[in-house]
């Protein structure tokens, strides 16, 4: 018996395909940085996880498909902080950010439709769009120019008869670009112009530097029945294994919709959604300082990266991840390299081949992805580890 096509055709992670790679190495007693996946070491909340302490009804029952009242209704006070006026009607919560992608995909496609994302995006994109049967069309940013938006030109030659819709990450997941407002409202055109829907993935709107702006594409006049909006706990509390995410849209027939699809599934988490709830009127003390702990790692890691050689990287604006492109021809040879046969002083780091970030064959084969979620003294010495590791690999090609 053969398995789906599906099955056969959805991507392999480049996040985590090296994890065996990983395990060997730690079997042999090495310790490894890990920069190849977004998992903050700042605290989840005590808020949150008291929640958990504290629960004591004695059945954890089915909620509404579409996410607790409570919860939904305590959101819409969170994004009027961010002046996202929104009703508690438009929300539906997930089960983290990824159940409101695929969700949104379907909703808004039939299979062998397409959706136009800039390369690189979050890899599990290509996952989610294999689920719904949709078909992504890559437009391609670039290193050199850090990532930025290509012109109305460019983006109009990718639209077709199937095209439904255009998705962006904003601040971006590998990259670290932040949209500014006029390119939102290029983007608004667009969509506008060719009847299209825009999808918005805010999971990092809390972490954007430079004293920049973030512009939810919420805060578009125009847009109402066009922009769907998807975010996500983990990154903001740090609450990575909550699993907590929401759909937002002004659309009503499209959040009618995604609602079926919600009850297919039954329910989102109750527990989770009770430890989210508790954590919206954390002051903005609380972001303030994990802004300006992720900014610090920012610069840490951009500085080290300017000490190498040949490698091209601009500073990223926002999220806490950064690309870079190195001087090398196989990224994905050199990770497994770092995690089999190097190590200085027993340690070693991990990394993500940006290869697999993007849809188009052939790109980023020299780029990888880093994340800058260790503290501070962390960072500074696998940086000084990657930057070893990096020379004496290519002496030895």
């Amino acid at each position: 018996m053969k398995i789906s096509e599906r099955a056969v055709n959805i991507q392999e992670s480049p996040i985590r395909k090296l994890k065996p790679y990983a395990d060997q190495t730690k079997s042999r007693g090495i310790k490894i940085y890990h920069l190849n996946i977004g998992q903050p070491d700042i605290e989840t909340p005590r808020e949150m996880l008291d929640v958990y302490t504290h629960y004591d009804d004695k059945i954890l029952a089915y909620g509404p498909s579409q996410g607790l009242d409570e919860y939904r209704t305590n959101l819409v006070r969170y994004y009027q902080q961010h002046q996202i006026d929104i009703v508690r009607d438009d929300i539906i919560i997930t089960t983290a950010g990824s159940e409101a992608i695929i969700f949104t995909m379907m909703v808004t496609c039939n299979p062998g439709d397409e959706i136009i994302i800039p390369e690189p995006f979050y890899t599990n994109y290509n996952g989610f769009a294999t689920m719904a049967g949709v078909k992504i069309r890559p437009l391609t940013t670039y290193a050199e120019k850090g990532f930025e938006l290509p012109s109305d030109e460019e983006i109009e030659k990718l639209i077709n008869s199937r095209t439904r819709a255009i998705m962006i990450c904003n601040p971006g997941n590998p990259t670290g670009a932040v949209y500014p407002r006029e390119d939102l409202e290029r983007l608004a055109e667009l969509v506008l112009k060719h009847k299209l829907f825009i999808i918005a993935d805010e999971v990092y709107r809390e972490f954007v530097y430079d004293g920049l702006t973030h512009t939810s594409i919420l805060h578009l006049p125009g847009l109402e029945d066009k922009a769907i909006m998807v975010d996500s706990i983990s990154k903001r509390y740090s609450a990575c294994g909550a699993r907590i995410g929401c759909l937002i849209s002004r659309n009503q027939e499209l959040i009618t919709a995604g609602i079926k699809f919600a009850q297919a599934r039954l329910c989102p988490p109750t527990l989770e959604q009770l430890a989210a709830n508790a954590a919206i009127d954390i002051e903005s003390e609380y972001f303030e300082k994990i802004l300006a702990e992720y900014d610090k790692r920012r610069n840490i890691i951009f500085e080290e990266l300017q000490k190498i050689e040949d490698l091209i990287c601009i500073k990223p604006k926002g999220a806490f991840y950064i690309i870079a492109k190195l001087p090398i021809v196989d990224a994905d040879d050199f990770a497994r390299w770092m995690l089999s046969d190097f190590n200085f002083d027993n340690e070693t780091v991990m990394f993500a081949p940006a290869e697999g970030f993007y849809a188009t064959p052939g790109m980023g084969r020299n780029e990888i992805r880093l994340a800058y979620v260790l503290n501070e003294t962390a960072l500074r010495k696998a940086m000084i580890i990657f930057r070893k590791g990096l020379a004496t690999y290519i002496k030895s090609r």
